[in-house]
């Protein structure tokens, strides 16, 4: 039962997780074709995916906490920590990222270095135009 369960969450896990990358690659492709890249619109569509991928381990770290309960040996719940440990980190960046990236946006501020006009590639490089 509780091993059910678990494939289950993981499941969702996964399905959220291509939603996210599904929803990504076509909100890139758009921008890419429509020929609006500014960095405001892939920071946005960088953003979405990043909350997708939150969930995402949000779910994966509920599957192994299930897992768990169905096996607690002393390795099994090492392994847990590990898991939760790394997971927690990955979350508390990224989630770092997307709040800076959302305080920047809102302040009219650009995490972007500006670049003088004198370097045109530098400028295709991080996605500007003059």
């Amino acid at each position: 039962m509780s091993e059910g369960v678990a494939l289950a969450i993981e499941t969702v896990a996964v399905v959220i997780v291509a939603w996210g990358s599904i929803e990504a690659a076509f909100a890139i492709t758009k921008i890419g074709a429509s020929g609006r890249a500014t960095h405001g619109a892939r920071k946005m569509a960088w953003r979405r995916l990043g909350m997708w991928l939150l969930l995402g381990l949000e779910f994966e770290l509920a599957a192994d906490i299930v897992r768990t309960v169905i096996s607690p040996e002393w390795a099994d719940i090492g392994q847990l920590g590990a898991i939760a440990v790394i997971r927690t980190f990955l979350n508390y960046f990224l989630e770092k990222d997307l709040r800076e990236a959302r305080e920047s946006e809102a302040s009219g501020t650009s995490l972007q270095p500006e670049l003088p006009p004198s370097q045109p590639i530098a400028r295709l490089a991080h996605g500007t135009s003059e």
